[in-house]
């Protein structure tokens, strides 16, 4: 799957553009717990009843490139663009706005390490930069900066992807979320099993100094309409978005997507 998905493969095109993180639509997506607080002050300059639905869209944009690579495909570099928007489409009282709106685009080198670990075959190591923010301005802009490593073994019908990151500290920068990494952790876990065409992912991260995290399980199944499949998605805990990265929630949507991680 890593192999396909990276374009290890030593035939394919050195330099193309293909889908990245998963595409997805859902078309209403539940929360137990609608984040209100940092839109408060703009609530006040409007109206008492201004306020957010439980239910709302929720989807993500994805796709990276590769911009070189070696002969034997084994090294990479690449970039890469993801966006994630929830959407308050069922609030017509209030003009159906975006509720949030996050940007991430990644500068990385890739390699195919090919070795042997334990049942599994370590076949991609990933290193780099990623930028991610909501374009806001205060007070609820979010953003930070982070160099990441990431590994990825897998086996047949099953994957592991590893990644951690560390926070780039800029100075004399007035930093809107100053404890994000109390809620969003150093790094996560995503596992992923393809079952008679079905897709499931189970994405876990957190926090052990402050025991702060988040679990996301995801369900495709196999194409129902050409490439479109049916998406499910429940998510737990802190950081479903950067506005919401220190608030703990349980969402879970239903939909559609193009492609799944791997």
């Amino acid at each position: 799957m890593i192999d396909a998905a990276w374009g290890f493969v030593p035939d394919s095109r050195k330099a193309y553009v293909r889908l990245h993180e998963p595409n997805y639509l859902l078309l209403a997506r539940y929360t137990t717990d609608v984040n209100r607080e940092p839109y408060e002050p703009l609530f006040d300059a409007f109206a008492e009843d201004y306020d957010f639905e439980n239910v709302e869209a929720k989807f993500q944009i994805s796709f990276k490139g590769r911009l070189a690579t070696t002969d034997d495909r084994r090294w990479g570099l690449w970039f890469a663009y993801t966006q994630q928007s929830q959407w308050q489409v069922y609030s017509g009282d209030i003009s159906s706005p975006f509720r949030e709106t996050n940007y991430m685009p990644e500068l990385f080198g890739s390699f195919r390490p090919g070795v042997d670990l334990g049942g599994l075959r370590f076949n991609l190591l990933n290193f780099g930069f990623n930028h991610q923010s909501n374009g806001r301005a205060d007070p609820i802009s979010r953003s930070w900066d982070r160099l990441f490593v990431e590994g990825g073994f897998d086996r047949e019908d099953f994957a592991l992807v590893v990644r951690a990151w560390t926070r780039i500290e800029l100075g004399d920068y007035e930093d809107d979320n100053p404890d994000i990494l109390d809620y969003m952790g150093h790094g996560q876990v995503t596992a992923l099993y393809r079952w008679h065409d079905n897709t499931f992912t189970l994405m876990g991260r957190g926090n052990l100094s402050t025991g702060k995290g988040a679990a996301q399980f995801s369900w495709s199944s196999r194409p129902v309409l050409g490439p479109l499949r049916v998406y499910f998605q429940l998510f737990s805990g802190y950081g479903e978005s950067l506005i919401d990265y220190d608030w703990n929630q349980t969402t879970v949507g239903l939909g559609i997507t193009l492609n799944d991680l791997l």
